[in-house]
């Protein structure tokens, strides 16, 4: 008979002394006399702590490795870092950091690690390349570990204590180099790029640039999730960045993003608005138009399809496909000079193309020119109008009209 791994141990008695007795991982834990009150309480306290430390007993905290702790961190950061059971990319990103963190200290004990060793990583990350930032963001991901790890009781919490004396790298107090800001994309570029985008990639682009929402709230946007009965149209995305807060997300839709959105809720209720299937049917429609060979000659029309593509148009764009579309067209709309090397054009490439994102800068900084700080806040759906400044770039005319009249 198979041996049920996701049973519990059973309150048993021991015939030999009449106490009650569990078994956990091989080990006998005797609890006091049988069916009594207090044996009871220590069996659930100890199978609840046992469940709760991933059904195994807990290990000695000044005898963890740190190779063992990033093993125990990788397995909570998969479960946990989900949404909609789809990874959030956390788990992902953290695993970079965390093979330097194992190749450097993997057979040091936990208890030994301290502020220095975690400046020594630090030091290897800039040593790499890496920027400020982001040297900030590994770092931090490490003192997160800790702190899961401290939290569970599978490390000294003072480990984790002498681990917040490390500050983040200040800017020009470092050799780590500084990453350029993120602009706002011009509505000239914009509309340069426009005509070398899908119909429907268009429509996500002109939505966005108007509401200033999220890539990923264009993205998932579906007539179902649209309040059309007011003036100015309601959308709650089903999912967006900041629910795990159990904050709310209403982005409101003017006359001109309506007439963008109105096509595209013709559909079901529970489609996605902006589909790549569409895209794609309208892509080879077009090229079928503009066919010039005879119909009689030649491929016919869905002949030279493949029956099992490696990969095909799904129900919803996502983040990347929506970006590496818009990419695509730059890289149209903004041709490489033809004397460029391969290298220079690459650079090239990579300098005149814009992200989804920046349309939502865009749009804050006008928002928050015409309408002030407050109300690009309220739009861009911020709670802290701290992260609103990095989106809206500061209307500097207003400070020139000022000097013009006192200076």
């Amino acid at each position: 008979m198979p041996r049920l791994k996701n049973s519990t141990p059973k309150y048993r008695l021991h015939k030999a002394t009449g106490q009650a007795i569990v078994t956990l991982d091989g080990q006998d834990f005797y609890l006091g006399p049988y069916g009594s009150r207090p044996s009871r309480r220590e069996y659930e306290r100890l199978i609840g702590e046992w469940l709760q430390n991933g059904r195994s007993l807990p290990t000695d905290p000044h005898a963890v490795t740190i190779a063992e702790l990033i093993n125990a961190y990788r397995k909570h950061a998969e479960a946990y870092y989900v949404k909609n059971g789809q990874s959030t990319g956390t788990a992902e990103n953290m695993r970079p950091v965390m093979r330097l963190l194992r190749g450097l200290y993997g057979d040091s004990l936990v208890k030994d690690f301290g502020p220095l060793a975690l400046k020594a990583v630090r030091q290897k990350l800039i040593g790499e390349g890496q920027a400020r930032m982001y040297v900030n963001e590994n770092v931090e991901r490490i003192r997160r570990m800790f702190k899961w790890a401290a939290g569970d009781e599978l490390i000294p919490f003072e480990v984790y204590h002498r681990l917040t004396a490390v500050e983040g790298l200040r800017k020009g107090r470092t050799e780590a180099h500084e990453t350029p800001p993120i602009p706002p994309v011009a509505d000239e570029v914009v509309e340069h790029t426009v005509p070398h985008l899908s119909t429907v990639v268009a429509d996500m682009v002109r939505f966005q640039r108007l509401t200033g929402c999220r890539p990923g709230e264009v993205c998932i946007l579906r007539p179902f999730d649209v309040d059309t009965s007011g003036d100015v149209w309601t959308y709650r995305p089903e999912s967006h960045k900041t629910e795990h807060h159990d904050r709310d997300r209403i982005i409101m839709i003017g006359p001109q993003a309506q007439d963008v959105l109105r096509p595209y809720l013709l559909r079901e209720s529970q489609a996605y608005c902006f589909c790549p299937a569409d895209s794609e049917r309208k892509r080879r429609q077009e090229a079928h138009e503009q066919r010039a060979t005879p119909l009689k000659y030649g491929n016919r029309p869905g002949t030279n399809r493949k029956r099992k593509p490696k990969r095909s148009a799904g129900d919803s764009y996502t983040n990347d496909s929506y970006r590496r579309a818009i990419h695509r067209a730059c890289d149209k709309a903004f041709p490489a000079p033809a004397e460029l090397s391969e290298a220079e054009s690459k650079e090239w490439r990579s300098r005149q193309r814009w992200s989804p994102n920046q349309l939502r800068h865009t749009a804050a900084t006008e928002i928050r020119r015409q309408f002030g700080l407050e109300a690009a806040q309220v739009t861009l759906g911020h709670s802290n109008a701290n992260v609103t400044q990095i989106y809206a770039e500061r209307d500097l005319n207003k400070a020139a009209e000022i000097m013009r009249a006192v200076g």
